[in-house]
Order: structure tokens, then sequence, then C-alpha cells
């Protein structure tokens, strides 16, 4: 089963051109004009297969073919419809994209399934409107805490219920309805270079990494920078980089698939002739053994209270982010696997450094994900770009994936 590619280009053409913002880039966040516009364009787009579309309470949109034989087993695929300000023409559309291109394959050359298959368009991934991410999958399964969102806003000011409500949607009340599902499949661009550097095109995910985030705070002294001396100073700054050499190291001793991340630092006064008295700054751990991950971190976390005694400076460590790894399903796995020898794709068994809906759907149904390389490893930027080529082995190997767990 293949696309051709130009079908391909013009779909994530079509998608990505519903836009809030002029390019280059999509911005289509949560409850926005052009997020309201892409959900009813897509229900247009999937009733011209047949499909039965509907929204769920908060605006997930749900394209079902009901099976012959089991239509109560519903063998789903889809992904997030939300982008990130100015993001790139795949990410998270790609995989409601591919489901479409599958599903329209599927009917044309093997009929009707015998369980139902479904492609679903998920209503929020990204967490870049509103302080909150995986509105759309949490509510799919019910785990979606009201409380969370009832007092947020967005950088307008604008409230979450209020734009919620205002795109025609509400909180969901009750069971979910769209809970029945007995596999779900996400196709998505790597977002990372691993496919590219490899030569592979597809990429077989077999767990999503676990993450630990942290926010640290230094507080030492401020003090003028000519009079000084270097052994009288309590330089929050020099601790930060005393802590951040030794942590990369140990990062890089314990090699893949472990990544560590300093990513944001604000040194206060942040002037260029004062001691820095106070310090913040940012971790990020990710790996996609739990063990490995809790060790690791507990291990930096000592590390980084030592050396701040050691040179006389107050730490305080909050870490905010504890989401675990999350294995993709054997079987599953398996079945992609089969398909990619099966049909002679190039393809890599590998792990998912970044978060995906999988992650919500895996410890509740049986799930899989398959990657197509990221030219670059560019993501979250108009650059984003994925060779039509790569794209339709990833949808040959979904539409394959389907048809084996469907008919």
């Amino acid at each position: 089963m293949q696309s051709a590619p130009q079908t391909i280009d013009d779909l994530m053409d079509w998608i990505s051109g519903i836009s809030d913002a002029e390019g280059p880039g999509t911005t289509r966040l949560l409850y926005s004009p052009s997020w309201i516009k892409a959900q009813h364009a897509l229900k247009e787009k999937f009733e011209e297969l047949g499909m039965i579309v509907e929204f769920d309470a908060v605006g997930n949109l749900f394209a079902t073919v009901a099976g012959t034989e089991q239509p109560d087993e519903v063998i789903a695929t889809g992904s997030h419809v939300d982008t990130v300000a100015k993001g790139g023409r795949l990410d998270g559309q790609l995989g409601i994209m591919a489901g479409y291109l599958a599903v329209k394959e599927l009917l044309e050359k093997e009929g009707k399934p015998k369980k139902s298959l479904q492609v679903i368009s998920m209503a929020e991934e990204e967490g870049s409107r509103f302080p909150y991410a995986f509105w759309g999958s949490k509510n799919i399964f019910g785990i979606a805490e009201r409380k969370d969102v009832e007092d947020i806003s967005d950088a307008q000011g604008i409230r979450f219920t209020d734009a919620m409500r205002a795109a025609g949607f509400d909180f969901l009340e009750g069971a979910p309805k769209y809970s029945r599902i007995a596999a779900f499949l996400e196709l998505h661009i790597e977002q990372g270079n691993f496919l590219e550097n490899t030569g592979k095109k597809v990429g077989v995910v077999n767990a999503i990494v676990g993450q630990k985030r942290y926010t640290v705070i230094l507080k030492g002294e401020a003090n003028h920078a000519g009079t000084t001396l270097m052994e009288y100073r309590k330089d929050t700054v020099e601790c930060m980089a005393r802590i951040i050499t030794q942590s990369i190291d140990k990062a890089k001793a314990e090699g893949s698939p472990l990544v560590l991340t300093f990513g944001r630092v604000e040194p206060k006064p942040n002037t260029v002739n004062v001691v820095p008295g106070e310090t913040l700054f940012s971790i990020d751990c990710r790996h996609t053994d739990a063990r490995t991950l809790d060790r690791f971190t507990l291990e930096i976390e000592e590390d980084m209270r030592t050396i701040a005694a050691k040179m006389g400076i107050e730490i305080e460590i909050d870490k905010w982010m504890d989401e675990a790894p999350v294995p993709m399903d054997a079987r599953i796995i398996e079945t992609i696997e089969n398909v990619c020898q099966d049909s002679g794709l190039s393809y890599q068994v590998m792990h998912s450094g970044a978060g995906h809906d999988s992650q919500i759907f895996a410890p509740r149904v049986p799930t899989g994900m398959i990657f197509v390389p990221s030219v670059g490893g560019i993501s979250h930027n108009p650059a984003e770009h994925t060779e039509a080529e790569d794209i339709q082995q990833g949808v040959q190997a979904l539409a394959e994936s389907l048809k084996r767990l469907a008919y």
C-alpha cells in the first residue's frame, strides 16, 4: 500500500495553511479560530470517506468506520491538531493526515474492516496557549483534572474556560464516550536526527523516555566585582558552573539514552560589575529506564548540595516534573516490525526522547508509535521537514499495521 508523495504534500500544505498567524510556520493554538476551522475542515475531510465523525465534550474529533464483525473493538490512530506558535507543517498534524491516508487506502483496497477503524484528531498536546498539556488525550480517558484548568489563562488573559466555551465545548461530564479503544498507533516525526544519521526511514518506537525537571535556586552574596577578592566570594554563577560541569561529565559517562540539559539561567543582579548573589537555573533529565533515571538524578541532587555546601551557598531544589518512562506494547511493536520486514522497509527500533499523546494511551491501551525522519533533526520550527518519500514509508507501515490489527 503506497501513497503518492504529491498527495501527501498537498494534504500537509492544506492542513498547515490553517493558521492564526501569517507565516512562516503554522500557529494553531487550542480553541483559537484556526483550531476551530481545522477541526471542522477535518470533519468534512473524513466524512468524504464515508466515516462517522463526532466531537467529544472538549473538542477531540473521532472519525470511525464501524467493523463488520467486532464493531466494539476499535483500532485507532491519530495525533494532536494544535501546534506551537510558528511551528512546522508536520508535528502532530502529520499523524492525523497519515491516519486519513491509511484508512482511505484500506477502504479502497480491502473494503470494510472486521474491527472498527478510527482516526482521532486530538484537541491539544503542546501546552502552547495555556499552561496545561495533553488536554485532548487525558480527556479521552477521563483523567484530566477540571480544577487544573479552571483558573488558568493564556498570555492575553483569556481564561481557559471562556476560550473552551466560546469554541462550542465544555467540560466532560461522566464517563468518556470514546475510550473503548483496543489498540492505538501514532505516526509522528522523530523530532531528532537519529533516523537521519543512521539512514533509516521508519522508527519503531519501543518506549517514551521518563522526564525529571527541576528549578534550582542558589543564594550566596552579591558584592562589588572589583573589590571582593576571589577567596571571599559567594558567587552563585561559579557554583552553578561547578554543578553543570560535574553533572554533564557524569551524564556523558553514563551514556545513551540518558540526556541532561541545563536550559534556563537567571543570575541576579545580572550586571557586569556585581558578583551574582542569586542564580536560578533549570535541569531536564531523561531516560527510558526508571531505575537508572532515579539513581542518576538522586546522585546529581546530592552532588549539587555538596558543591553548594563547600562554597557556603544556600541551595533550593524544586523537582516539579517526575514522569516515569512509558513502554510501548510488545505485541504492537512486533506487529510494526513484522510489517517493516515483510514490506522491505528500512527501519530501526528506537526510543522517543520527546513526549507524545501515546504516553497517555500506553498505560491504558496497547499502543505503538511509528517515527519518520526529521531533516536535520529540526522541529517546532518553520524549517521542520521530512521528505515525502520518507512519509510514504511511514504511512505504508501504518496502513499495513492497521490492516493486521483490524482486518
